[in-house]
């Protein structure tokens, strides 16, 4: 029997991490011995995509690999987590990278190259209109270019699709993108770049939301995340305590796990309540996409605490 649920769309990077692990990361001008070294997938997109396909949820992704050694093998590991994978394109040259230190503390320090994904322009995001009209929620992120970025909420604003945004890494936005998004999910340092250094989460969240955003998740790693609504309602979501030793891609998996729960009925705080638990067992685990948990890790942290999955 088909799979009739809205899925999740992702609008976002596809890009190879190269990761070397350090006991610290080097300051400008230092050399440190790293302790090793390899190869993961990576991009923020990809790895929403993933988080949400690790969790049984249907996901497509439109994006760009290219023409090199890495493009076939991002696709694979795609399609391999659950993810559909037709509406992924490869173009000449070389694919999304992203060199990577990561500190014994679980710290890391990432320098994004655009590669393929550098390429997604319009065209790409208008050839795959009627994939983004079927969705249920479009996750965007800000590795891609920002008229790209742009144009895809014009699109999903047209078709009445409500779009998630990963304000990641932070950019100026055009005005028009405010009012375009359904909800804004930045960590304490993005909130920072919109609004200004020096506020409560709570201001903080008040003041992006006078922007004309539909709702604001500010994710505070492990003080949990705050939720707040255009129409009101704003509390705040518990953190799942856990030892972590690796946060790169906690933030993706949060926000592909907070769509998921929202498409599938939950509100806006047990959303995130979910949300926190895929987010929490991910730092737990190395690496990006290889960090993501199946439903059944999460379901199962959330009953170690007393909660059902849907609370």
């Amino acid at each position: 029997m088909s799979d009739v649920r809205k899925p999740v769309v992702v609008v976002g990077s596809v890009t190879m991490d190269l990761v070397t692990r350090a006991k610290v990361i080097p300051r400008v001008g230092q050399t440190v011995i790293g302790t090793s070294f390899e190869t993961t997938p990576g991009g923020k997109g990809a790895n929403q995509a993933v988080a949400a396909g690790r969790l049984g949820y249907p996901v497509e992704i439109i994006g760009l690999v290219g023409t090199d050694a890495f493009g076939p093998q991002l696709l694979q590991n795609l399609a391999s987590s659950g993810v559909g994978t037709d509406a992924m394109r490869q173009v000449e040259g070389s694919s999304g990278l992203a060199p990577l230190v990561v500190a014994e503390t679980g710290e890391n320090s990432i320098v994004v190259v655009p590669g393929a994904n550098g390429k997604m322009d319009r065209a790409v995001v208008d050839s795959q209109a009627a994939l983004i009209r079927r969705a249920g929620i479009v996750l965007c992120q800000l590795e891609l270019p920002i008229d790209t970025v742009s144009h895809t909420l014009a699109l999903c604003a047209d078709a009445g699709v409500p779009v998630v945004l990963d304000p990641a890494p932070a950019a100026p936005l055009p005005d028009a993108v405010w009012k375009q998004v359904a909800w804004f999910t930045p960590n304490e340092t993005e909130a920072a770049f919109y609004v200004g250094e020096g506020l409560s989460t709570e201001d903080a969240a008040k003041l992006l939301l006078a922007k004309g955003l539909g709702g604001v998740v500010l994710k505070r790693g492990s003080e949990g995340a705050y939720v707040a609504q255009a129409s009101g309602k704003a509390a705040w979501v518990k953190p799942f305590p856990v030892k972590a030793i690796d946060t790169v891609a906690a933030g993706d998996c949060f926000n592909g796990a907070f769509a998921v729960g929202l498409l599938e009925g939950r509100d806006p705080w047990a959303a995130a309540r979910f949300a926190c638990a895929a987010a929490a067992i991910a730092v737990t685990r190395r690496g990006a996409q290889a960090s993501m948990p199946s439903r059944e890790d999460v379901e199962a942290l959330m009953k170690s605490q007393g909660l059902g999955s849907r609370e």
